[in-house]
């Protein structure tokens, strides 16, 4: 009897033994199986910040070479330094958003600075070096004169001769460029090649050190906090005690970023994943269980089938009835993991149309705007060419329903302008001649400018002027420019808009880096001036009356961004008369490719 007792416990034992074999097998499949999922959405949140770091760096990058082209550079830098020059490096710089901007001679002094920073030593500085072999230099860190963490480009200035002359000097702040990611999840950051920590979500880890051919980071000073790491297959765990606002175990993923000269890496938090692989393995072990409970009482029946067989079926029945809510329980539990993973699913793709309509329904607000007045100069040859009928002026009709046509085609381009903008693309830009352009619009506006008792003055070349843009949204931007004048000098006693074509001078810089001559479009009025400059081309920001047919804020706003995807620029202010637009156009060049 105690003999029978003793193999059934070492048989009890040794089928505990497997069944926990088993189980830390399951676990540990699940926990890698997770991870790998958990691997890959921290490699794709590791890219998202990754390339919204580099694009933010790279404005700054491009603000060095723009601006070292520009002739304020190269004033400063054969020694022009007054208090215009610097004037346009502050100019430069709160546009921007940069820390500073300086202009350095060919020994490495600053010469002039945005910040007021001159005769500093910038010599010694690698990045300024290598700008002063013609190349693009760039660095970062704790550099003189400035005691925040900065990211620093480099960019030579080329005299007439080819040679370089100098170099511009770009500031970027780094602690403005991550004030806006501070705090979200999952903790990013990124590791120069000294393996400081230079850039984070996490202010807590800034100028932490990676531990010499160690995973993990320490603080600069003080002491260490608790730390361990493991491998499991491919993943790297790293078990931290670094605070409430980083997780006690994450998935530590890295991404090379050579653009900018450091590594990205973020910490994925594993808790998640360490539950899942628990519970698939809870379930694994509840089902050996169960079918080790069947076996042994399977023997059990079969050993005491003489004096309990009744008894033994109703227990049998009973484990049996079990195991089926058991079975039913975790395939209830699975049904539910599949339909969370549905929605999830389903609530990404809406979180996508929710986007498009977003956008589309911004489109659907213009397009009102966008068809008003040609739809009003239909209106109006078509009731001249009633009239033209009525008086037997068939030619005088003709020539309205040719217009109505040439409106209805043009109609026909906004709305296809309107369609590519939905889908964020643009129409080619060709040659366009502006002052053809201009009469158009002017065409299409001449009722109602007559209606408002507007005087008109227009000053343009005799011959044509061509700049690079596109026919139809250039002449949506002066119908634009145009009613909002007249809107504007309803009230005026002297109502009087001037429209002046200059062609030549420097060009805006707007997307154009080459230097070549611009075209200046002038709108200016007799109205009220504007009230706020600074955000007249907001969109939605109108001074109209609400309730009025027009006014909905997003004229201007529409204008801005057509002139800007033509590489020009727009401009409002004030003068002691009224208002005036200046629109800024690159003028064509015979060698300019259609782009």
């Amino acid at each position: 009897m105690g003999q029978g007792i003793f193999q059934r416990l070492v048989i009890a034992f040794g089928f505990g033994v497997v069944v926990l074999a088993i189980s830390v097998g399951v676990w540990r499949y699940g926990y890698v199986q997770a991870l790998g999922q958990l691997s890959r959405q921290g490699a794709v949140d590791l890219a998202l910040a990754a390339d919204r770091l580099t694009g933010q760096l790279q404005r700054y990058r491009e603000l060095a070479v723009l601006t070292a082209d520009r002739p304020v550079a190269a004033q400063i830098a054969g020694g022009i330094v007054d208090t215009v020059t610097r004037t346009r490096l502050l100019e430069i710089v709160d546009k921007t958003g940069a820390l500073d901007v300086m202009v350095v001679d060919t020994d490495g002094f600053v010469l002039a600075s945005a910040r007021g920073v001159d005769s500093l030593d910038l010599s010694a500085q690698p990045f300024v070096r290598r700008a002063m072999q013609g190349a693009l230099g760039r660095a970062h860190g704790l550099r003189a004169p400035f005691d925040r963490r900065a990211y620093y480009y480099a960019a030579p200035i080329f005299s007439g001769a080819g040679t370089v002359q100098g170099a511009v000097v770009v500031a970027a702040d780094i602690a403005a460029i991550e004030w806006d990611w501070v705090g979200s999840n999952p903790p990013v950051f990124f590791t120069d090649d000294t393996g400081e920590v230079f850039i984070s979500n996490r202010s807590e880890l800034v100028f932490w050190q990676r531990r010499e051919d160690q995973p993990g980071l320490r603080p600069a000073s003080g002491t260490a906090p608790a730390f361990n790491s493991y491998l499991l297959g491919p993943h790297e765990v790293w078990q931290l005690g670094w605070g409430p606002y980083l997780p006690a175990n994450a998935l530590h993923i890295t991404r090379d970023l050579p653009v900018i000269g450091m590594t990205g890496e973020v910490l994925m938090d594993v808790s998640p994943a360490r539950r899942l692989a628990m519970l698939q393995a809870a379930a694994v072990a509840a089902l050996c269980l169960a079918f080790g409970a069947v076996l042994f009482v399977a023997t059990e029946r079969r050993r005491t089938l003489a004096q309990a067989n009744a008894l033994l079926e109703a227990r049998v029945a009973e484990r049996t009835t079990e195991l089926e809510r058991s079975n039913a329980q975790l395939r209830f539990e699975a049904t539910e993991r599949e339909e969370a993973q549905a929605a999830l699913a389903q609530a990404q793709s809406d979180l996508v149309q929710a986007g498009k309509l977003s956008a589309l329904g911004q489109m659907s607000a213009g397009i009102s705007h966008e068809l008003n007045q040609p739809l009003m100069a239909i209106r109006s040859f078509a009731e001249n060419g009633v009239e033209f009928m009525a008086r037997d002026k068939p030619e005088r009709a003709a020539e309205n329903l040719t217009r109505i046509s040439e409106l209805a085609r043009r109609m026909g381009r906004i709305i296809k302008n309107l369609r590519a903008f939905a889908r964020q693309e643009s129409e080619s830009l060709v040659r366009v001649d502006v002052g053809a352009v201009l009469v158009s619009a002017l065409e299409l506006t001449e009722a109602r400018m007559r209606t408002c008792g507007v005087v008109l003055q227009v000053n343009r070349p005799d011959h044509p002027v061509y700049v690079r843009g596109g026919e139809v949204r250039l002449g949506q931007v002066f119908v634009n420019l145009i009613s909002n004048a007249a809107d504007a000098m309803q009230d005026s006693a002297e109502k009087q808009l001037t429209i002046h074509i200059v062609q030549g001078g420097a060009s805006t810089g707007g997307g154009n880096p080459d230097g070549r001559g611009a075209v200046t479009v002038t709108f200016e009025d007799t109205g009220p001036g504007i009230s706020v400059p600074d955000k007249v081309f907001d969109p939605f920001y109108s001074t109209k009356e609400v309730g009025a047919s027009e006014g909905m804020g997003l004229g201007l706003s529409i204008s801005y961004g057509i002139v800007q995807s033509f590489g020009g620029e727009i401009r409002g202010t004030n003068t002691d008369k009224g208002a005036v637009f200046a629109v800024h156009l690159d003028h064509w060049q015979e060698d300019d490719k259609i782009t």
